[in-house]
């Protein structure tokens, strides 16, 4: 029987979840777990020693500046946090321009633009122009980077094998802005592809893109999985292993961002509550990406409670980025030393 071929993602973009195969995601998964064992464990891995990345954003951040930055340190490289308003973008630098002279300058160009009906296709345009890798930080479409710590998590917690696993990933109120749709559009076409029973809940105007549903249900016809759209918020907490309830504008409505939040007042409703996760497993974990709007997308009970597991979520956003850049920027020698099988590590 010939041998699996390795999987080699260097020099690879990442923009869409898709991006990657299942057998690549996977290798992602698999390194991100022993990244994380030896993180923990205090052993350093400098696998990406004199590397830089650039990460250009155009929208602020939390979590994706502190993970990004933190890991490519942990890694041995640099990480340039990069302010579009701090550029010449808006006086002349095209995307063109920022692929072919961050590409020389950098061995990757990390970047967030969310801007609707703009960030994903200018990600893309400065891909086409730059000679190393570039990843998607988020973008109007996807958020492939928090989609890959989310299914680090929900396997940390509910095993590899998710064939079989519900997970409700629905819409709820928030007042703070209309947030993208990128998220839950990441997590119906990634998770799909694992088996897992997806089920889409939201009010009718806040439906996502049609050809990323499209993909969810071609995800489940090949996954072995399902995939379903609800309006019913309970109807989609029933019985579920994971619950994933977050707001999102409702962009494909109206791109008037006061319409959208006007239109939002009437599903006040939707949050994420103790009589909400009664109606989960028992054992059911709760999931956001984060920042939630407490209160209003979920109570202060159930983030807080037992069952919430977003702060393991969030740190997994560091592992998960710090594989995807080790197999998209490490040379030949770095490829080896990821392959080799890891030696055991002695418990402090």
């Amino acid at each position: 029987m010939p041998r699996a071929k390795p999987i080699n993602l260097a020099g690879r973009d990442f923009i869409s979840d898709l991006d990657f195969s299942i057998a690549e995601t996977e290798a992602v998964l698999n390194l991100a777990a022993r990244l994380k064992k030896e993180y923990r464990a205090g052993k350093p891995h400098p696998l990406l020693r004199d590397k830089t990345l650039a990460m250009l954003f155009f929208f602020t951040s939390t979590r994706t500046r502190g993970s990004f930055e933190a890991g490519m340190a942990q890694l041995g490289g640099h990480a340039a946090f990069i302010d579009s308003d701090t550029t010449q973008i808006a006086h002349g630098d095209t995307a063109k321009e920022i692929g072919q002279i961050f590409g020389r300058y950098f061995n990757a160009i990390a970047i967030r633009q969310c801007d609707w009906g703009f960030g994903n296709r200018y990600i893309n345009e400065v891909a086409q122009h730059s000679p190393v890798p570039v990843l998607n930080m988020q973008c109007d479409v996807y958020h492939p980077f928090q989609i890959l710590a989310d299914l680090l998590t929900i396997r940390e917690y509910k095993g590899k094998n998710l064939k079989g696993r519900k997970i409700a990933v629905s819409w709820a109120y928030a007042a703070s802005y209309q947030k993208p749709i990128s998220v839950p559009q990441s997590l119906i076409i990634q998770l799909t592809r694992f088996g897992m029973d997806v089920v889409l809940a939201h009010p009718p105007e806040y439906k996502l893109m049609p050809e990323i549903v499209q993909q969810a249900e071609e995800g489940a016809r090949l996954g072995g999985g399902s995939f379903r759209i609800t309006h019913d918020m309970d109807d989609a907490f029933e019985d579920a292993d994971v619950v994933y309830p977050k707001s999102w504008g409702s962009l494909l409505t109206t791109s008037d961002l006061k319409e959208s939040a006007e239109i939002g007042k009437k599903y006040t409703s939707w949050i994420c509550d103790e009589r909400r996760m009664t109606l989960a497993k028992k054992d059911a974990i709760y999931m956001h990406c984060l920042p939630a709007d407490r209160g209003l997308e979920v109570t202060d009970a159930v983030i807080d409670g037992p069952q919430s597991v977003v702060y393991e979520q969030a740190e997994n956003r560091l592992h998960v980025q710090k594989a995807v850049m080790v197999m998209t920027m490490g040379d030949k020698a770095t490829q080896a030393k990821i392959r080799a099988k890891p030696r055991r590590i002695a418990r402090k």
